[in-house]
């Protein structure tokens, strides 16, 4: 009797276990798989898991390819762990191959806000005793001021003549926050300092940079670079641009990277038109190309579940005019085919670039990585306590964003 209960109880807790463990394993790929993906034409659409995963498309698994193959369709494709149970449904673009002309190259960035951007609110003083009439009427850090009293404000010095014009009367100020429009009312108080009217900010109506370009696509007409956004160095804010120029560079030196304190490529602009930028996010730098680019040799652009861990290779410029390769392994993020930026770990293992530059620097956002022969990514931050290590982003997100640029485009010009 007790040798039965004892094996009762063990087949119970071997099932609870297992159960336990298939849960946390639904629960894992749930939480660590794309909702979208893209293929190419006649590939098979498979999910590299730990665990064995099929996919089934109107009650039949796709385990031959050509299954999925109009370009442009999208299907809802099921996922089943061990080809029984569901886990997720996801959705599924077939597209034909997709080609860039993969850059590397440093260039410039001139960028001029929406309005001007509220950097700090500082104290006034006054006569009567410090004031701080901005933060008072709830002006904050990150806001733009598009207009005061219905006047445009596009520099430093329009603001600074409103403020003066209003004569320590109230003033209406539309501000931006957050993608949206705020109307604030606010007094300027006289500067005991200088005689002047004051609200108590600080703002920034422009910007400049550099940094290296990822790729040209021939299809969208579109130039991208950066990987990431621009944002403001003292709100770390993404800046809303009003408009921006895109311009060929030249490096002047290299300060080499160390832990604790990343390096920076030095350059100066050539002022060779690249294009105006047309979007500024979280993805990098965007512009309809209106310069020149080599498209004599084009790359392919590798899907996201096509990236493997390992072995790769960063193109960029460090010295001279023309990129060149450099070593480096790829490592995908647990997160990495859920965000739309800062999908891969990137160390540079490269002997020459690590002696030039300590590994990756500023300046060398945007710079293409390659693997296989396919342009997987783009390098995005470097990790400050150890430069030879790095994020990117997929290659795949940035042509997405790419396409949405060159299809709004067509549209403004159509309307």
């Amino acid at each position: 009797m007790k040798l039965v209960r004892f094996f009762v109880k063990t087949i119970f807790y071997i099932f609870l276990i297992a159960c336990i463990l298939i849960f946390s394993a639904m629960l894992y790929i749930e939480n660590s798989i794309s909702k979208d993906f893209k293929i190419k034409k006649g590939d098979v659409f498979s999910v590299d898991t730990f665990v064995p995963v099929t996919a089934v498309y109107n009650g039949a698994e796709l385990s031959r390819s050509g299954m999925l193959q109009t370009v442009g369709e999208q299907y809802d494709v099921s996922l089943k762990m061990f080809g029984v149970i569901p886990i997720s449904t996801v959705s599924v673009e077939v597209v034909d191959e997709l080609h860039v002309a993969v850059l590397g190259n440093l260039f410039g960035m001139k960028l001029y806000t929406e309005g001007v951007l509220v950097v700090e609110t500082t104290e006034v003083e006054t006569e009567k005793g410090n004031v701080k009439p901005a933060e008072k009427a709830g002006i904050k850090t990150g806001d733009y001021i598009l207009s005061v009293d219905g006047e445009e404000i596009t520099t430093n010095e329009d603001l600074s003549r409103a403020v003066e014009k209003s004569n320590g009367e109230k003033m209406q100020l539309v501000i931006l926050r957050k993608g949206k429009k705020i109307h604030i009312g606010v007094k300027a108080a006289l500067s005991a300092d200088t005689g002047n009217y004051k609200i108590g900010l600080w703002v920034r109506d422009s910007s400049a940079g550099i940094g290296t370009l990822t790729f040209y696509s021939p299809a969208t007409g579109v130039v991208c670079g950066l990987g990431h956004g621009i944002c403001d160095e003292d709100t770390g804010t993404l800046l809303q641009l009003d408009s921006g120029e895109l311009v060929s560079a030249e490096i002047l030196t290299v300060e080499k990277g160390c832990a604790g304190s990343p390096g920076q490529l030095k350059g100066k602009f050539r002022f060779e038109t690249i294009g105006e930028i047309d979007l500024n996010c979280e993805c990098g730098v965007y512009s309809a190309l209106t310069g020149k680019i080599d498209t004599s040799s084009l790359t392919e652009i590798a899907l996201k579940q096509e990236v493997t861990e390992g072995r790769a290779q960063i193109l960029c410029t460090v010295e001279g005019d023309t990129p060149k390769l450099y070593d480096c392994t790829v490592e995908l993020r647990a997160s990495a085919f859920l965000s739309s930026t800062q999908n891969m770990m990137v160390t540079v293992t490269d002997s020459e670039l690590l002696s030039a530059t300590g590994g990756i620097v500023q300046g060398m956002s945007g710079s293409p990585v390659v693997q296989n022969g396919k342009l997987v990514g783009a390098i995005t931050h470097v990790l400050v306590d150890d430069p030879t290590r790095g994020y990117a982003i997929f290659a795949e997100n940035m042509l997405e964003t790419a396409q949405s640029v060159a299809e709004e485009k067509k549209l403004k010009e159509a309307s």
